[in-house]
């Protein structure tokens, strides 16, 4: 496991794959496959500290187009099951999400429920291009918030 561990890390070290894997996992991770961004964000950014802005930017990318995949497969399902059955179920959650419109897709950067929040606005046909919008500002504070404090704690930890 140990090997496994130092060459994924040294291939993130690599400048030529580093941002292409923070892009490719931050997608993956936004979906609804169960895997996170967070290790691999921090990873790079602890290995280089200098490319802060450039990871953080290119995993809000990733996360957001991960997100926006979730709408358009939430719009397809419900295409799909009002062409099957026209009456669509108004259960609390999407009620609260109809109201709250595209800016619910603001907390798209929540775990466990954040990648279905973003297919939920999708299944309700919220607007995408707001949805998309408050999905990049979301996912991008969390990502600056996080590897922030992660820097500070890693730094603080290391006595420096």
């Amino acid at each position: 496991m140990d090997a496994w561990i130092t060459t994924l890390i040294n291939l993130l070290a690599l400048p030529q794959y580093s941002l292409v894997t923070v892009f490719v996992v931050s997608v993956i991770s936004a979906t609804l496959l169960p895997l996170g961004s967070e290790p691999v964000v921090l990873a790079l950014v602890e290995i280089n500290p200098a490319q802060f802005w450039p990871v953080v930017l290119v995993a809000t990318v990733g996360n957001t187009l991960g997100g926006a995949i979730d709408w358009w497969l939430g719009f397809g399902a419900s295409n799909v099951v009002q062409h099957y059955r026209p009456q669509s179920a108004n259960a609390r959650a999407l009620v609260w999400l109809q109201k709250l419109g595209p800016k619910a897709c603001l907390l798209a950067w929540l775990p466990i429920v954040g990648d279905p929040l973003c297919t939920l606005a999708g299944w309700l046909k919220l607007p995408f291009w707001p949805c998309v919008g408050y999905m990049l500002i979301g996912k991008f504070l969390r990502y600056v918030v996080m590897t922030t404090a992660f820097l500070g704690s890693y730094q603080a930890l290391l006595g420096q």
